[in-house]
């Protein structure tokens, strides 16, 4: 049986590895918090069959924020789960209910024949069924509280979902990214994700430094599993956070910004990787991070102009 009743579950998306969901259990009852792409309902509805819960016994989706790694499947999975309701963040309700802007957005970035690949049709989920929850907003699931916070940093519509049961943080994407594959000599390795387009690195500090006052034991993020060591771990993303915030300015200004950026953060991520005892060579640790290096250099010079209004 899981630790606390967490389950983990691996949705498929991109790798083996990259993007987890949790299914949070109390007695015989479920909450699922981020649901993966419409291609991740499928292995949520096995992961809750092997817990031994049956679509109706959910009472809850809640969503970080709406990423569509994060949420692109929550009309469907809606539909599969009869009694349940989803709880979002005031930013990012709207957007469950009309998924219009979402599309629109994430079309323009992949074209039409790649969002359809990737994510399918989006399904608008009805405004009966979502639940705003404002800073503080509690969810009971059989009696355990599960308490939504305001975390902005990473995007402006992002909560983070506090479990006082395991004293542990659900982060979605405000407390970074920790991949198995780069756990090194000394324990997980972790760093921030500035992905466009509304990477806000003061308030990321503050978000991190809010979870941090509630002394947790774990951190549950969607990129990827269960992570201890918080203490270390939340110094590792303030130190990180100002290196990548002088790496952008230093960047500011050349011909080819991005190319200069993205070169400047492939080889501070190296240093910290070969620093932390990372068993992977140089090369494999470029291809397993070269996403959210490219992410994190567009959420880097977005932020850059925006400063500059």
């Amino acid at each position: 049986m899981p630790e606390h009743g967490i389950h983990t579950i691996d949705t498929g998306y991109v790798r083996p590895g990259f993007d987890a969901a949790y299914l949070v259990v109390e007695a015989g009852r479920g909450a699922f918090i981020d649901c993966g792409t419409n291609h991740s309902v499928p292995v949520l509805l096995a992961a809750l069959a092997q817990a031994g819960l049956a679509p109706a016994d959910v009472d809850w989706l809640i969503l970080t924020h709406v990423h569509l790694d994060h949420a692109g499947g929550a009309g469907t999975l809606m539909r599969h789960l009869p009694n349940a309701r989803l709880v979002a963040h005031p930013r990012a309700a709207p957007h469950m209910v009309d998924p219009a802007r979402l599309v629109a957005g994430a079309t323009a970035v992949y074209g039409e024949a790649e969002f359809a690949r990737h994510y399918g049709e989006l399904v608008p989920v009805p405004s009966g069924r979502v639940v705003v929850a404002a800073d503080g907003h509690e969810v009971g699931l059989a009696g355990r509280a599960l308490r939504c916070i305001d975390t902005p940093g990473h995007a402006r519509h992002h909560q983070c979902v506090w479990d006082a049961r395991s004293r542990s943080w659900f982060t979605g994407d405000t407390f970074g990214l920790s991949y198995r594959e780069l756990d090194g000599a000394h324990g997980a390795f972790i760093l921030p994700t500035s992905s466009p387009v509304q990477f806000e690195p003061e308030a990321m500090q503050a978000s991190i430094e809010r979870m941090m006052a509630q002394s947790p034991q774990a951190l549950y993020l969607t990129h990827y599993g269960r992570v201890g060591e918080v203490a270390r771990l939340a110094a590792e993303m303030h130190e990180q956070i100002d290196a990548m915030v002088s790496l952008a300015q230093a960047c500011d200004g050349q011909p080819d910004r991005h190319r200069a950026l993205v070169a400047a953060l492939s080889e501070y991520y190296l240093e910290r990787a070969r620093a932390h005892g990372v068993a992977l060579d140089d090369a494999a640790v470029l291809q397993l991070l070269a996403m959210d290096i490219e992410l994190n250099a567009q959420g880097l010079e977005t932020w850059l102009e925006r400063s500059r209004l």
